[in-house]
């Protein structure tokens, strides 16, 4: 049996449900507590750990379990190759190189003490069109085909189609990252790796896990806006996905960056809910680019000519959530 990184088998997970923004939201207001000094503790202050990060080069492997065609498969491929395009300025801009550049002040926050560069490159990339396990899977299951992939210096990357249930998809998630231990000793020891899941909500529930591309299920109901892949399953879980990768590099084991309590953190990306470009609040994502020929709206330039919308994620060295736009 694998075990996890944490101390108890957490799952930390990402689902951009409205209602859950809206709880959010309203969580994210001062909550304090008195210490044995007679001092007040903020519970939501977003603070580091001391746990480790994921550091040096990390591919990110991935497990396509059921059946995606090649324009999806590109979708998601170019984003994890934008994300560390070699020069910034040779880029238009904004792009997706200079969202995830952000997390380099978790990075610089911590230097002296145990951390170091980050480079992510798109690894191995194993297809399960035929359904393994079955299209109704538990997380034992995901965590089974997570650990098929690469397991030194790695991401796993485990993407479910449209038709495949996976327990609290929907409910619950729309995605999760954890970690597991590996099956090969090192030195007398078996590491930890980190992954992640994402499932496509297209047909399952759009309003909850492809918001702002799908009219909400709860909350304001505004119109929702048009993929810039056209694409509404696949860019819901670029956005999830994005989020997750930015949680798991800065808090892989339970014990890195977070806010709130670490049974349910809120993480780089997680705790600014909701937020694509200023302006934004519950039920609004924000003053976006639209494409003009499309309609489609992004924030984000990728490889390859794409366009993306990705979360905002919070800036530790300003304590705000910082957008492309």
């Amino acid at each position: 049996m694998a075990y996890t990184g944490y101390a108890t088998p957490i799952k930390i997970s990402i689902c951009i449900l409205l209602l859950s923004l809206l709880l959010n939201f309203a969580s994210a207001g001062r909550l304090l507590s008195k210490t044995g000094q007679g001092q007040e503790q903020d519970p939501m202050v977003f603070k580091y750990h001391n746990g480790p990060l994921l550091t040096g080069k990390i591919s990110i492997n991935l497990i396509w379990y059921g059946r995606f065609n090649p324009s999806q498969k590109a979708i998601v491929t170019d984003f994890i190759t934008s994300l560390s395009s070699p020069s910034l300025s040779s880029q238009v801009q904004p792009s997706v190189a200079t969202w995830w550049k952000n997390i380099e002040k978790y990075y610089t926050k911590i230097k002296s003490k145990k951390s170091s560069s980050l480079h992510l490159f798109l690894g191995n990339q194993n297809l399960d069109e035929n359904y393994s396990l079955g299209k109704s899977l538990k997380m034992q299951q995901i965590e089974q085909l997570a650990a098929n992939g690469d397991q030194m210096n790695a991401i796993n990357v485990v993407l479910t189609s449209s038709d495949v249930v996976v327990d609290g998809f929907c409910s619950s998630k729309c995605g999760t990252h954890s970690s597991l231990r590996s099956r090969a000793a090192i030195k007398g020891k078996y590491p930890r790796f980190a992954y992640i899941w994402v499932g496509n909500s297209e047909t399952q529930c759009p309003g909850q896990c492809a918001w702002p591309f799908h009219q909400p299920v709860y909350g304001p109901q505004s119109p929702p806006l048009i993929a810039p892949n056209n694409d509404v399953g696949v860019d819901g879980m670029i956005i999830n996905l994005a989020s997750l990768l930015a949680g798991v590099v800065t808090n892989p084991f339970g014990n890195g960056y977070f806010q709130g309590p670490a049974v349910a953190p809120l993480e780089a990306a997680a705790a600014c809910p909701g937020i694509y470009g200023k302006g934004a609040y519950p039920g609004y994502a924000g003053d976006l680019l639209v494409d003009a020929t499309t309609g489609a709206s992004y924030n984000a330039h990728g490889s390859n000519g794409r366009k993306y919308l990705l979360p905002a994620l919070y800036d530790p060295s300003t304590s705000t959530c910082s957008t492309l736009v």
